[in-house]
């Protein structure tokens, strides 16, 4: 599975953090969840800010895509 991309953070001057994923609003972090990530990006930016978003793979999409209850086949 390839690294997660397209991922920017923008901190305000009253503390707020706003992730971004190619240009759209993921993430509204504030007071103690956003100094609590803020801690988190330093190691890997892109891994931390695709677990916080939730905007990550998990590997199982295309099994679940083709199983008989999400395809309208019985």
């Amino acid at each position: 599975m390839p690294p997660p991309q397209g991922f920017t953070s923008t901190t305000r001057p009253d503390g707020t953090v706003v992730v971004l994923h190619h240009g759209r609003v993921a993430a509204t972090l504030r007071g103690a969840r956003a100094a609590e990530f803020l801690a988190e990006v330093e190691d890997d930016p892109q891994e931390v800010m695709a677990r916080w978003t939730g905007q990550y793979r998990h590997g199982n999409e295309r099994t679940a895509k083709n199983h008989p209850r999400n395809t309208g086949r019985r």
